[in-house]
């Protein structure tokens, strides 16, 4: 409950800040199936371009209490670290064999609420072809929560003259992609692929859509 009243509080408060600094135009796959609005669990997922991501996520999905994973480095930086905490975001501590992240994510989504995954799990390098390949993670999480997930794409143009765009996919069951015949681990790379592709697939979509404008 506090966590929700304290990321409205945020929302409400910022929302004249974070129109002005982005001004996010938000494009849909097919908006009749998935728009900003999300009706119980999911996971969402979305190539990483800067921190401000999930400051743009936040605001995108404004009637949500978003609960994204976040890397340990984000934690370490007080008084932001107390701010993601209170934000409810997920620690995730990439140099340790903790998966305590997982179960975390779980428990929220069966509760009905909504996880943000970035399955790059961390920032490209210069030079690096994008997106980068996806951990399984996120995958492993909406299968075991039997959860949905909501492919974004964002096209990173933050504290620019031009708007920063994102699209939003049609959900994915990752159900689809489990074939009984195959092992766990085939299962999880076979879903993490099709998460990547969708992803890539939004890319070009997000370019058509702004080339017929």
């Amino acid at each position: 409950m506090l966590i929700r009243l304290f990321n409205a509080f945020v929302k409400i408060t910022a929302w004249p800040v974070q129109f002005l600094i982005f001004r996010t135009k938000v494009y849909y796959e097919d908006k009749s199936v998935q728009s900003r609005r999300i009706k119980g669990k999911a996971v969402i997922i979305s190539n990483h371009t800067s921190v401000f991501d999930y400051a743009v996520y936040l605001f995108v999905f404004f009637f949500r209490t978003l609960r994204v994973q976040m890397a340990e480095v984000l934690f370490d930086k007080k008084p932001l670290g107390l701010f993601l905490k209170a934000m409810g975001g997920i620690y995730v501590n990439r140099d340790a064999k903790n998966f305590g992240f997982v179960s975390k994510s779980i428990d929220i989504l069966d509760k009905g609420g909504v996880v943000g995954i970035f399955p790059e799990s961390r920032l490209p390098l210069k030079g690096e072809k994008r997106p980068l390949e996806f951990k399984t993670s996120a995958a492993y999480i909406a299968l075991l929560a039997n959860s949905p997930v909501i492919p974004v794409f964002t096209n990173g143009l933050y504290f620019s003259k031009k708007r920063a765009r994102v699209i939003v996919g049609k959900p994915i069951d990752l159900n689809d992609f489990v074939d009984g015949s195959l092992s766990e681990k085939e299962n999880l790379s076979s879903a993490t692929k099709a998460l990547r592709d969708k992803i890539i697939e939004l890319e070009r979509l997000l370019n058509e859509k702004q080339s017929d404008k």
